[in-house]
């Protein structure tokens, strides 16, 4: 293994799961309304780890207060309010952030 691969692997984030009862999008970033407020919790367990990392990059850390902004027409992709900054994701990406709203 690289030097660089060691490094990555190291940087893996904790995933949580979603309850049973809540349903996958209850407890994710896709089922918030514009207008609601959450905190990211952590990643879904099924999220590939380059994609969380790149999520995490991006602020969407776990603690981090999250604001929904707008969504687009058709109701993908959506504008969240993080770090300071907006930033659009699609809804399957949205599905991969858990929060507590």
């Amino acid at each position: 293994m690289s030097l660089v691969a060691e490094i990555l692997a190291g940087r893996q984030l904790p995933a949580v799961e979603a309850t049973a009862e809540a349903g996958a999008d209850a407890a994710s970033l896709a089922g918030l309304r514009v207008g609601d407020e959450a905190v990211v919790t952590g990643f879904a367990a099924a999220a590939p780890a380059a994609t969380t990392r790149r999520l995490h990059d991006l602020g969407f850390a776990p603690g981090a207060p999250v604001d929904v902004v707008r969504k687009a027409p058709l109701g993908d992709p959506v504008v969240f309010r993080v770090a300071g900054y907006e930033i659009a994701l699609r809804r399957e990406q949205a599905k991969l952030i858990r929060v507590d709203a």
